[in-house]
């Protein structure tokens, strides 16, 4: 009698998880996220943690998020997820400024950024 189940948007073996309004530029976003493409997701958290970029701990979270929706949303292996997928996007961009000499005035543009994980469970080659 009630409403119908939404179509998974991913593959049977895939998660993911967004998160938006992060407090940084997408160039530099996506520095973060080339650390992390492809790899295991203990390799990658243990990248995450020791990276020295202030915006690596925001990654983290969303990649725990993710891994966490394919352990408990979709019955995914934890062990034998590889992050498959991290694309970045922007997202709004405040604008501030300052006076300047002379009557002008410096524009400051403060971005926000947004991220997307998408993790797959692979079969181990034995």
């Amino acid at each position: 009698m009630g409403k119908e189940n939404n179509p998974r948007r991913v593959a049977e073996n895939e998660a993911f998880a967004k998160t938006k309004m992060l407090r940084t530029s997408p160039q530099k976003l996506n520095l973060v996220a080339q650390l992390i493409r492809g790899k295991k997701v203990d390799k990658a958290l243990a990248d995450l943690t020791f990276s020295h970029k202030r915006i690596a701990g925001d990654v983290k979270k969303c990649l725990q998020s993710a891994i966490a929706n394919a352990e408990n949303n979709h019955g995914l292996d934890v062990d034998s997820l590889i992050v498959a997928e991290a694309w970045v996007g922007k997202n709004l961009v405040m604008k501030r400024g300052r006076p300047r000499a002379r009557g002008r005035y410096g524009k400051i543009m403060k971005p926000f950024s947004e991220i997307t994980i998408k993790v797959r469970q692979v079969e181990e080659q034995a």
